[in-house]
């Protein structure tokens, strides 16, 4: 923005005597004095400029209430600035600021003061006298100690201290009994101070990334908290009851966290356990399998040719540890093949070991790409590479190069196998490392030791999760919840196998993984599905897997390739399959044209095997006649409008071509279904390249690209042109970024709508392809019900509709009943609207109707789209809570006026704006016009409907609701 422009927008808000003005974003260096013209302002956003100091007039802005400064290069704060008094939020963060002027104090009036992302070492004494500050946030900075002044802000409510440098708190913490939020992640905490238990209005306490290694038994006097987040600590909990470890994501629920934590303090109720999961890779004919025999039983005679491990073997190994405890080592013998690369990300677990062997006869070793592999896959786990010097011949291996770039890298050892030289020193550093996991010696519930002795000695290849659960409650441990949470660490150990999410899968525990592994891979290397180049049947299946262990299990071992990503039903051929890893690399013979494509490229720093596989399988109901689809490349036709998307490996890139009547929108989708692939993976590191629009570029086979990246990186910084690299012609970023991609409608990221159905018609297709061969199996009547009995749950985030369907879904858990929620089943850039439009269709629907529910854009939304499918009465079962007034007309009336004032200002909003800039906002208001014409008739049919209260739903364990929607999906 230039300062003339600055200008007449300051003369134009003094005219019209705004009292907010928001100048974030616009590159701004200076502020003119003529800012002070502006009396009756009373909130200014000056946020993301280049702002270095702020000009002395500004003080004369006295009605000013909120100053958003974030963003900018302040590297100090002019003490005038206090002389805004009736200021109440100051935001200050992502500058330089090293201090803060005493002078701050005057700013009386102060509720939220935020210094995130600065370089603060210290505080003046004086905070404290601002008094009514409620909110602090001082994350981000370089705090070694708490300021013994912030302790006396007695009314504060929420404070942040994240990513400091603090070692402890000091017992004055307790006096901030206001406190209801208190983040300290990052830091270097050891302990807690018991004096924590007198914050009585706590509610959530971030410790993620700290050290603490205990918590005191006072903590669960702590009656109001809701959230508890100690991830990334080491505090003996198995991260399953801690929650996700990433941020953005709930940790946890507090009780069943310190429920836990607290059983495993009684020494005899615990016990340490002592067992991991080595993996050994590396390519095919490497002596992986030899090693592991030989590790098992040093006296193994090597075999003159070595049978190469179909698929993965997993053999056990024990060993004696220095305190005399015995260590159990699951050590799973990878088959080096190809074929069985895409599979590694199923099987490359975090908690575990890892050995690279190299044949140093064949010198056909990458280790960066297989170091790579388990970088992306197992969090980093740790990894030895071992040289198999066959008939003694020496490989060198540049370690020092591979240690700069794997942190994880351990050592390198040498050994003759067949002599058994250097196997010692393997043993020993196996035994060494493999000791120094992190879940190693944690102490578990003895309950869960019993259930896993039993496990281990039950003969069968796989049983029923019911059968698993009867163990369970033969060896005491009855609740369901801590089962599966069970079996959930165990898979993660690699003892077991039990995909929880899977419809199908998770009715089954396969207590022997490599039974199941075995079976899949025998399909993938079958001489009659490789020369059919991937094709097979269900006929086939039953010559391949006809032996006594597979045949009555032929339908959940297909569901497991189908969980793996290996294969899908061709459309329109049923029960007949491809597994693309098999089809030709010859590229498919069809015609494309090279005017008016939409193109993007993704780059990767390292490439993993499987993405584009992975890719056809989820996009399998759109290929081109079903035709045209390759080992390297597929094509996809919907709607008048084709997608080329053909990776090539060896330059580490995947190429998308786009043309067609819906461009734009099949781009968006595309896109979206390889980002899910992407996210699927720890720290995947590529690029996303978008291609020139200048003149010059237009008619190039080949234009010049952009990183996606660097363009936004320029947006941000306000600059909004860049020079094309073959023209010369400088050209528009925004334009460069909306001509191959949709940008969300609205700020709070819901995906353009024209998008989000044409993505629930692919996930549609998806659903009914797998209902389909559902139906054909004896799965039925357990599967279907996931497609056709679905009970969805519609309620508003946070507060009390959350805690009490959190209670529910629990509930109804414990009773083998699974509601379909959106925080647990939406998924990482699921899109909203089309799962709010899913609830809609749904048969059954748990609705929590709230205050907040009921002025929510998204809730009611869903409530509209039940009510417009019909059987309102009958397909919804609500919840209403104390706080939603629709049992007064006046207040009902009260929710009506809101929907118009909404609307109202929604209308007013969109007159300010061209309308060639609208597209997405009129559905916008369509959707809140729906909401204003039902609202009245929805709230009037609600409060006539015995719903029961909060209380006793609780109290009675959801009886009615569960035998109401019970008699509803049996209809």
């Amino acid at each position: 923005m230039t300062n003339e422009e600055l200008l007449q927008i300051i003369e134009q808000a003094a005219r019209d005597k705004v009292t907010e003005l928001d100048l974030s974003g616009e590159g701004l260096t200076t502020l003119p004095r003529e800012i002070v013209q502006l009396t009756n302002l009373q909130s200014l956003d000056l946020s993301i400029n280049r702002l270095s100091s702020l000009p002395p007039e500004i003080v004369q802005l006295t009605n000013l209430q909120s100053l958003y400064l974030t963003d900018n290069q302040l590297s100090s704060l002019a003490p005038e600035i206090v002389q805004l008094t009736n200021l109440q939020s100051l935001n200050l963060s992502i500058n330089r600021l090293s201090s803060l002027p005493p002078e701050i104090v005057q700013l009386t009036n102060l509720r939220t003061l935020y210094l995130f992302s600065n370089q603060l070492s210290s505080l003046p004494p004086e905070i404290l006298q601002l008094t009514n500050l409620q909110s602090l946030d001082l994350s981000d900075n370089q705090l070694s100690s708490l300021p013994p002044e912030i302790l006396q802000l007695t009314n504060l409510q929420s404070l942040d201290l994240s990513d400091n440098q603090l070692s402890s708190l000091p017992p004055e913490i307790g006096q901030l009994t206001n406190l209801q939020s208190l983040a300290l992640r990052s830091n270097q905490l050891s302990s807690l101070p018991l004096e924590i238990v007198q914050l009585t209005n706590l509610q959530s306490l971030a410790l993620r990334s700290n050290q603490l290694s205990s918590l005191p038994r006072e903590i669960r006097q702590l009656s109001k908290l809701k959230k508890l987040d100690i991830c990334r600590n080491p505090v003996p909990i198995p991260p399953e009851i801690l929650g996700s470890k990433k941020l953005y994501e709930d940790p946890g629920d507090v009780n069943e966290i310190l429920d836990f934590y607290f059983r495993v303090q009684d020494p005899a109720e615990t016990e340490p356990f002592y067992e991991a999961k080595f993996l050994i890779i590396g390519e095919g004919g490497a002596g992986k399998t030899s090693l592991a025999k030989k590790i098992a039983d040093e006296t193994y005679k090597l075999q003159p040719e070595e049978k190469s491990t179909q698929g993965i073997e997993v053999i056990q190994w024990h060993f004696t540890q220095p305190n005399g405890k015995d260590f159990r080592v699951n050590i799973w013998d990878f088959g080096g093949q190809e074929i069985y690369h895409q599979t590694h990300q199923f099987f490359l677990s975090k908690r575990s070991l890892y050995a690279l062997v190299a044949d140093t006869r064949k010198e056909n070793t990458d280790f960066y790409w297989w170091l790579k592999v388990v970088e992306l896959l197992s969090d980093k786990s740790p990894v030895i590479i071992i040289k198999n010097e066959k008939q003694d011949r020496d490989c060198p291996v540049n370690e020092r190069q591979l240690r700069g770039e794997f942190s994880n890298l351990k050592e390198t050892l040498a050994t003759n196998l067949d002599t058994n030289r250097g196997l010692t020193e393997i043993k020993d550093a196996i035994q060494l490392y493999i000791s120094r996991l992190d879940h190693v010696g944690t102490p578990l519930p003895k309950l869960w030791i019993r259930v896993r002795a039993a496990l281990e000695n039950d003969s069968r290849n796989y049983i029923s999760f019911e059968e698993y659960s009867t163990i369970c409650r033969g060896n005491k441990l009855t609740d369901r919840k801590d089962m599966q949470r069970l079996s959930n660490y165990l898979h993660d150990l690699g003892v077991c196998l039990h995909f929880q999410d899977d419809s199908t899968l998770k009715h089954y525990v396969i207590l022997k993984p490599e039974w199941g592994t075995t079976a899949v891979y025998k399909v993938l290397d079958n001489d009659n599905v490789k020369k059919k180049l991937g094709c097979f049947t269900k006929d086939a299946l039953k010559d391949i897997w006809k032996s006594g262990e597979y045949a009555d299990m032929r339908d959940e071992l297909l569901q497991l390739m189908m969980q793996f990503k290996l294969c899908y039903e061709i459309p329109g051929r049923p029960a007949t399959y491809i597994a693309p890893q098999l089809l030709s690399i010859e590229k498919a013979d069809y015609i494309w044209g090279d005017r008016n494509n939409l193109i993007l490229r993704y780059t990767y720093d390292f490439m993993p095997k499987g993405i584009l596989t992975r890719f056809i399988v989820e996009t399998h109901p759109w290929i081109e006649q079903q035709k045209l689809v390759w080992k390297t490349g597929v094509v996809l036709n919907k709607d008048q409008t084709r997608a080329e998307v053909i990776e090539n490996y060896n330059q580490r890139e995947i190429k998308i071509r786009v043309t067609g009547k819906r461009k734009k929108e099949l781009m968006a989708v595309v896109t979206h279904e390889l980002e899910k692939i992407h996210n699927s993976y720890e720290r995947l590191e590529y690029q996303t390249l978008v291609p020139c629009n200048c003149e010059t570029c237009k008619n190039l086979p080949t234009p010049h690209s952009y990183s996606l990246d660097s363009l936004k990186k320029r947006l941000d910084a306000s600059r909004y042109k860049i020079e094309c690299e073959n023209s010369y012609e400088m050209v528009d970023i925004r334009r460069l970024i909306d001509d191959v991609m949709f940008q969300p409608a609205r700020e709070d990221g819901e995906i353009n709508p024209q998008v989000a159905q044409l993505q629930s018609e692919l996930e549609q297709k998806r659903d009914e392809s797998l209902t389909h061969r559902l139906r054909d199996s004896k799965m039925n009547s357990q599967s279907v019900m996931k497609f056709e009995k679905e009970i969805f749950i519609s309620y508003a985030w946070g507060g009390e509709s959350e805690q009490f369907v959190n209670q529910l879904d629990q509930t109804l858990q414990a009773k083998g009943i699974t509601i379909i929620r959106d925080k647990r089943d939406l998924g990482y850039k699921g899109l909203i609207k089309p799962f709010m439009e899913r609830i809609g269709r749904g048969k059954c629907a748990i609705a929590v109707i709230s205050d907040k529910y009921l002025k929510s854009p998204n809730c009611m939304f869903e409530l509209v789209q039940i009510a417009k499918n019909g059987e309102f009465y009958d397909r919804i079962f609500p919840i209403v809570l104390a706080d939603a007034q629709i049992y007064d007309p006046l207040e009902r009336l009260k929710y009506i006026k809101h929907w118009e004032d909404k609307l109202k200002q929604l209308n007013k909003s969109l007159k300010t704006v061209d309308a060639d800039n609208l597209q997405g906002f009129r559905e916008e208001i369509d959707q809140y016009r729906d909401i204003r014409n039902t609202i009245a008739e929805l709230t009037n049919l609600l409060k006539d409907i015995n719903t029961l209260t909060r209380d006793i739903h609780s109290e009675s364990d959801f009886e009615d609701l569960i035998n109401a929607i019970a008699l509803r999906l049996d209809e």
